[in-house]
């Protein structure tokens, strides 16, 4: 099928690698390899304010944060499944004194063995662990591309150890948590997928297993429009995709809440019940954002570059009119960071006033100082979208930006 011209037209224009690099968020060096992107300072900080925020929804659902290495020893993916299953995906081992070493390709065999570190009881359950870590795929060059496809990934990942009673309430929870970032991040589930094995032997042989979760997964799903979709199941069970469609309608998978019967008895994992015996607990795998690479990749493409005010690089350009408004300038920019806005002073280097401020389009809100607004103390506050507000005390604006901002909402202004 032969796309559209506009359609094609469309993509060009809202492909993120062409927008990320000019708005300088990341790039590209041979010398540094395909696959492997570096972000510079602009995109960093969306990288960071994300990140962020997600550490905070997880903490505030109870999650707990670890690290956990980016190497593992072989043996770690042959009992976890990953060496048998997926390992046409992985890196080739590294030998280190005799042993041989991998670059993780996944981080719930890690997090299995930190539930495993000590035993636990039935009351700590579900025992929620959450990391934002890398995890490395061996990707053909012919499909790496920008930041969707990648070698080095950076995943918002976590695990939570349960009891089987307790799978359909955390699995729900997890899905009220992406919800609740696509809201604050403007984007629009196209579907949900139910993930089921197809044919081939490239999932874990336990039907038992497989049907106890795809049952608990389709009660999950209850109320919700899905389609279910054989052979794009992880190997060891069946999982929830959130998809989302690019601006040319192309779909992809964002994040995910998975059911996973296989690990929690490949790493013989335990907790003491209420009877005092040793029960196998269930590992809900769960992805707010998925990776972050593709999550940010979608996001230039969604917004053209126009993040939502808490998450633009720039949230507030300041723009006085003249030199003799910089002083005036610079201590705006100096109360925009005592308040956590990020602030981008935008000098009269010889550029009209008018040239500036379409330089700033993309940055939420403009502030504009002239003589007038200097010497009252005042600003006035020109929209992204367009609006202008009348001129206000510097410091009444930036509270009900600084409200909005903390508020992780995608509009502008009241």
């Amino acid at each position: 099928m032969v796309a559209h011209p506009s359609s094609r037209r469309r993509a060009i224009m809202f492909d993120h690698r062409k927008i990320g690099r000019e708005l300088g968020l990341f790039d590209t060096d041979p010398l540094i390899g395909a696959g492997l992107p570096y972000w510079l300072p602009e995109g960093a900080t969306v990288r960071h304010t994300l990140e962020e925020y997600i550490r905070t929804a997880e903490r505030k659902a109870g999650y707990q944060h670890v690290y956990s290495p980016v190497l593992g020893k072989r043996e770690l993916y042959d009992i976890s499944g990953h060496w048998g299953h997926y390992r046409d995906d992985m890196f080739p081992p590294l030998d280190l004194g005799g042993e041989q070493v991998v670059l993780r390709p996944s981080l719930c065999p890690h997090h299995a063995l930190i539930y495993r570190s000590r035993l636990h009881s039935y009351r700590e359950l579900p025992f929620r662990l959450a990391e934002l870590g890398g995890m490395y795929r061996s990707e053909r060059s012919g499909v790496l591309g920008g930041l969707t496809r990648v070698r080095a990934i950076q995943l918002n990942d976590a695990h939570i150890f349960c009891t089987l009673d307790q799978v359909t309430q955390e699995a729900r929870a997890a899905l009220a948590m992406i919800r609740d970032a696509y809201a604050a991040l403007g984007i629009t589930a196209s579907r949900y997928r139910l993930s089921l094995p197809g044919p081939g032997g490239k999932y874990v042989a336990a039907p038992e297993q497989w049907d106890r979760a795809t049952a608990l997964l389709t009660e999950v799903l209850d109320g919700l429009p899905y389609e279910a979709v054989e052979g794009e199941a992880a190997f060891y069970g069946p999982k929830i995709d959130v998809q989302v469609t690019d601006s040319v309608g192309r779909e992809s998978t964002l994040s995910t809440v998975q059911v996973d019967f296989h690990q929690p008895e490949q790493f013989d994992l335990h907790y003491v019940g209420a009877d005092g015996a040793r029960h196998r607990p269930v590992m809900v795998h769960r992805s707010i954002i998925g990776s972050v690479e593709r999550a940010v990749a979608h996001l230039i493409e969604q917004h053209g570059g126009a993040f939502p005010p808490w998450l633009a690089p720039h949230q507030v350009a300041i723009i006085p009119i003249s030199g003799a408004e910089m002083p005036h300038a610079q201590d705006l920019a100096r109360r925009c960071l005592d308040r956590g806005l990020r602030p981008r002073v935008v000098t009269p280097d010889g550029d009209s006033l008018g040239a500036r401020i379409r330089e700033s389009r993309l940055i939420p809100y403009q502030a504009v100082i002239g003589a007038r607004e200097a010497a009252d103390g005042q600003v006035a506050l020109r929209l992204r979208d367009g609006r202008r507000l009348d001129p206000r005390p510097a410091d009444q604006l930036l509270s009900r930006m600084e409200a909005l901002v903390r508020s992780h909402r995608v509009e502008l202004w009241d």
